[in-house]
């Protein structure tokens, strides 16, 4: 698209707008048409200032407008939708039942146009391709599947299983990082009150008897001169620092691998992130390869629900391994990201046709780790808290009553 400047005459006075078209012959056209003054010259113009700025505020909006829909919801009209059509009814008739009793804002937008489409003569799996970001991609690959088998109610039953699995661990792992969050967060509230507002009462009192202050007390002064001098800048530092690494993790994607694989190091949380999205992917691939996708296909839609980019390229070693002609066994190999147990089972069930048994048995390997990790999750981080809560409060006792101690001495002496 091209920006044209044209120069008119209007009411005797000379005036200047700003069209766009194709070529200059579309522009001149388009100006007639708009009868608003005698033509006398044209000129191409880079796009203008104020173009730019409108499209940067669709984008925002677009960007901010758009969030991912709660799964809640979404499964429990994908099962409604399921059930009416097991029973005989009409693609329309369920989708009208559902718009009546979904109250979810976004979500009842979503059906409202997806029914406008499908009673336009558009494939259910076609309407939802354009809420794809917010659907994800294995819904419209399941409502794919299941128009062109002819079972579109048991697609979306099994589509529903898929997302209260991910649904369900996510509740888990929320459960059991509630407590070491509150205690967190209920350490650096006390910590905070008590550098700002107990430890200046004492410095007065240090000074006046000129007492000498052993280093957890000159620490403890520090900190509180560096919190109540600093802190808007300590803040604004976090503040730009999170916002350098947020830009750099979507702008780069070096950065952004090397960051996604230092994740997956990090004590406790690298390993929940392993699990989960693993257990995610083996059960998904397993669901959909056995429903009748492709296995390629099926791969990219499993490694495609895997938020990772470090896991997501080393998985995606399978389907190259794959289109190369080699095994599937090879692929799960070539990754180095599973057991040899597990790449022994693959091969087994390769060789045996019973893959997707096999792949049913690995899920629920991957399944009953997660959910014994996440179950420990408190266990295993309480030696953590117990030492930061041992510190601080080691920390405050040395910082305020040992120069206490030694001016009660010190008056005592006198």
């Amino acid at each position: 698209m091209k920006y044209f400047e044209i120069e008119y005459i209007s009411n005797g006075n000379k005036e200047k707008t700003i069209l766009f078209g194709e070529n200059k012959f579309d522009v001149i056209k388009d100006f007639r048409a708009r009868s608003i003054g005698v033509f006398v010259e044209l000129k191409e113009v880079s796009e203008p200032f104020s173009v730019k700025l409108e499209a940067l505020k669709k984008r925002l909006k677009d960007r901010f407008s758009i969030k991912k829909i709660p799964l809640e919801p979404y499964i429990a009209s994908l099962r409604q939708i399921s059930t009416m059509l097991n029973a005989g009814l009409p693609i329309t008739m369920c989708l009208e039942d559902v718009l009546k009793t979904t109250e979810h804002k976004r979500l009842k937008e979503i059906f409202t146009t997806v029914l406008e489409e499908v009673e336009s003569g558009v494939d259910l799996s076609h309407a939802f391709k354009m809420f794809e970001s917010e659907v994800g991609a294995i819904s419209i690959a399941l409502f794919d599947l299941g128009e062109k088998t002819g079972t579109l109610d048991e697609s979306i039953e099994k589509l529903a299983d898929i997302l209260q699995e991910v649904y369900d661990n996510r509740m888990k792992l929320k459960k059991a990082t509630r407590y070491p969050m509150i205690v967190i967060t209920v350490m650096i509230i006390a910590f905070s009150f008590v550098i700002t507002l107990v430890v200046p009462q004492f410095q007065s009192m240090f000074s006046e008897y000129n007492a000498t202050l052993p280093f957890p007390t000159i620490l403890l002064l520090w900190i509180e001169n560096a919190i109540t001098q600093y802190g808007i800048f300590v803040l604004f530092g976090a503040f730009l620092l999170s916002s350098v690494l947020s830009y750099m993790y979507k702008k780069s994607e070096k950065f952004k691998l090397m960051f996604d694989k230092y994740m997956l190091r990090v004590y406790i949380v690298g390993e929940v992130m392993y699990l989960s999205m693993i257990g995610r992917f083996v059960y998904v691939f397993d669901r959909l390869s056995t429903s009748g996708i492709p296995m390629i296909d099926s791969l990219k839609t499993a490694i495609g629900i895997v938020e990772n980019s470090y896991l997501k390229e080393r998985l995606s070693m399978i389907i190259d391994a794959i289109e190369e002609g080699r095994s599937l066994t090879d692929g799960f190999e070539e990754t180095s990201e599973f057991q040899s147990m597990v790449v022994q089972m693959i091969s087994a069930g390769e060789s045996s046709g019973s893959l997707s048994k096999m792949l049913d048995k690995i899920s629920d390997i991957y399944r009953k780790k997660y959910a014994y990790l996440v179950d420990n999750v408190s266990t295993m981080i309480e030696p953590l808290l117990i030492a930061a809560i041992a510190g601080f409060v080691l920390l405050l006792a040395l910082g305020i009553f040992l120069p206490m101690w030694s001016i009660a001495e010190a008056v005592g002496g006198t």
